[in-house]
């Protein structure tokens, strides 16, 4: 099946990759040790890390969370941290 290229998409100054670039690239961990120190790495985390959990809500929470859009889940945190100044969870 061919894909159709979507004309606002192309970028003339940054063209799709042919399989032959593709089959030539390198990661960056294979890259010279000296080219990686100027190009530099993600570095350090910047922000604590966050535990993947799976956890059950009533789908009244999650409906309202969902239907405020893209961010949710992180407002569905802030939410439950600004909970824990008042309230104790045992």
């Amino acid at each position: 099946m061919n894909k159709r290229m979507n004309p606002e998409l192309i970028d003339d100054l940054n063209p799709e990759w042919t399989r032959e670039e593709v089959s030539r690239a390198v990661p960056f961990s294979g890259l010279p040790a000296s080219l990686r120190d100027k190009l530099g790495g993600r570095g350090p985390q910047k922000f604590p890390t966050k535990e993947r959990i799976t956890i059950r809500l009533s789908r009244e929470v999650v409906e309202q969370f969902r239907a405020s859009g893209d961010g949710w889940q992180t407002r569905v945190d802030a939410a439950l941290k600004d909970w824990l100044k008042t309230h104790s969870p045992t």
